[in-house]
């Protein structure tokens, strides 16, 4: 971000505030600053984008479009959710309009309106959205093309935030047996699915059988991802969780101790997963009867 910021001062010097590359430059800068934890900050330099590529290149242009949706995203990720999802439905009618039902970027948005729908509270609008955007990525992209397999993957999600985790359970299988086949069974989004369908099973009623597609998965992400990668850390949260809902307390605090240690090497001690994680092991203990232990945070 700093040194976007630093390009777009010598590019408004030399080319002008309304030459291409400058107006690129600020979408940069706009998306890094975002990506750098300041989405409020991101959202207003792409609110600020907009106007000039409104007046610059005109409201229809691709570029302006594309800083529409971007600006979109922010939004929701700054907290407005409600207001990421009317930005959405009103690009979307226009990239209708202008670039035809069908178009990648027209889905796009349509698959991100539908998200923002449930992020708004309306889950069950959301799992009926993907329903339909689906379908016409099956239609226009094919049933294999990646997009289809994340809007898939983003059904089933929100047709378990809706009530259904049987249902999401379900769809996560058959999701994943199409990943393998078509990603591979190391791709991370098969990873991801994965962890998912783990999830929920559990959510399902199916606790053992979580823990136990918890643990397979971990040993998979050790070989492709090493024991440290993020992901890999997830893992081992969700395992120790799912362990602890099966009726194994006393080897969940004991994950959640082992976990917490990696953790503080890995990512410190003041870290918000760290410290998820000793509330994790404080709980667990508890519940495995070390009262003591809990209450004054010891390993």
């Amino acid at each position: 971000a700093r040194a976007f910021a630093e390009l777009l001062a010598d590019q408004v010097r030399v080319l002008g505030p309304d030459h291409p590359d400058t107006l690129t430059t600020r979408n940069n800068l706009a998306s890094c600053k975002g990506e750098a934890g300041d989405a409020v900050g991101a959202a207003r330099a792409f609110a600020e984008l907009l106007a000039d590529q409104v007046r610059v290149l005109g409201p229809d242009h691709p570029d302006t479009l594309t800083t529409r949706g971007n600006l979109a995203s922010w939004r929701g990720e700054a907290g407005d959710a409600t207001g990421a999802a009317q930005a959405f439905a009103e690009l979307s009618a226009d990239q209708v309009r202008v670039l035809g039902p069908d178009h990648p970027r027209t889905l796009t948005s349509r698959n991100n309106l539908a998200y923002w729908r449930g992020e708004a509270g309306d889950a069950t609008g959301a799992a009926q959205a993907f329903t339909e955007v689906l379908a016409d990525q099956v239609r226009v992209l094919g049933p294999d093309h990646p997009d289809t397999l994340a809007t898939r993957n983003n059904l089933a999600s929100w047709r378990a935030e809706a009530g259904d985790a049987v249902g999401a359970a379900q769809s996560f299988a058959e999701l994943l047996a199409d990943q393998a086949r078509v990603l591979g069974f190391d791709h991370p989004r098969t990873f991801t699915t994965r962890n998912n369908l783990a999830s929920w099973r559990g959510e399902a009623g199916d606790a053992t059988g979580a823990a136990q597609a918890f643990a397979e998965l971990l040993a998979d992400q050790v070989r492709v991802l090493g024991p440290g990668h993020p992901d890999t850390l997830t893992t081992r949260n969700n395992l120790a969780y799912w362990r602890g809902e099966a009726g194994d307390a006393t080897g969940a605090a004991r994950a959640f101790a082992e976990l917490l240690a990696d953790q503080v090497r890995a990512l410190g001690p003041d870290h918000p997963r760290t410290l998820t994680t000793r509330n994790n092991l404080a709980y667990w203990q508890e519940r495995a009867g070390d009262v003591a232990g809990a209450a004054d945070g010891r390993p």
